[in-house]
């Protein structure tokens, strides 16, 4: 891990447990409210849960990944501040790293040890945070939910906290590969039931790996109902965050 990527792990604790110092803070909750407010105007946002998440403790949020808004989204359909995995090479330009910093960043160094990243994502999450995952590691091609890796369920072992399963559709409509910038259109996210961390613990890696495998594919099938197939179309109207079944 490099220097800036190391000092990242360091900072005033806040409400997770993790680094939240004042700046930080306050930039989030600005950057929050403008970009809950742009989501839901341009991007026709929506989100609905199975069930209510953990507000304390550590949290895998394991996410179906289809543009570079994902972590963005994550953040906006949740009351939880939520640590995304950030390349160690972002921390090369120092006005950017100390922003994604103030943001409780995790950092990862794609080149370096497989196991080093794991062991930060860890340390992370017994320290109370709520972390994201995309476990297809890279995002879609095709718009189409891909193939789950298992390292996420050697990390939740490890680290014992629960996961929470989340699909997201319409966002590869939005900003597909193929584009330089996003454009309007309607974005849906559908969080499961949540795998407890006592059945985290009771299950093998590949138990963990094929039950969240069908959870997320269940939500992708549920939210491409919901929104009827017409994903790239302008929203009809304004509406709030959850407030869309």
């Amino acid at each position: 891990m490099s220097d800036r990527a190391a000092r990242s792990e360091r900072g005033v604790l806040g409400r997770d447990g993790v680094g939240h110092g004042t700046f930080g803070k306050a930039l989030y909750s600005c950057l929050w409210v403008l970009s809950r407010t742009l989501a839901v105007a341009l991007l026709g946002f929506r989100a609905r849960f199975a069930e209510p998440l953990p507000k304390t403790g550590g949290l895998i949020v394991l996410s179906s990944h289809q543009t570079f808004l994902d972590p963005v989204l994550l953040g906006l359909a949740t009351d939880r501040w939520l640590s995304s995995l950030a390349r160690s090479s972002l921390y090369r330009f120092k006005p950017f790293a100390a922003l994604i910093t103030a943001l409780d960043a995790v950092p990862i160094d794609l080149e370096g040890s497989a196991l080093k990243a794991m062991k930060a994502v860890i340390e992370r999450l017994e320290r109370g945070a709520a972390v994201v995952i995309f476990p297809e590691g890279a995002r879609t091609h095709d718009g189409q939910l891909g193939e789950l890796k298992s390292g996420f369920a050697l990390i939740a072992k490890k680290a014992a906290v629960p996961i929470v399963p989340v699909a997201i559709v319409g966002g590869f409509e939005c900003w597909p590969r193929t584009r330089r910038l996003p454009r309007p259109g309607r974005i849906r996210l559908e969080f499961g039931e949540i795998l407890t961390a006592e059945q985290v613990a009771a299950l093998g890696d590949k138990e963990i790996l094929e039950i969240c495998t069908r959870r997320i594919r269940d939500l992708d099938a549920k939210a491409r109902a919901a929104l009827g197939g017409h994903w790239a179309a302008p929203p009809r109207r304004l509406g709030t965050v959850r407030a869309w079944s």
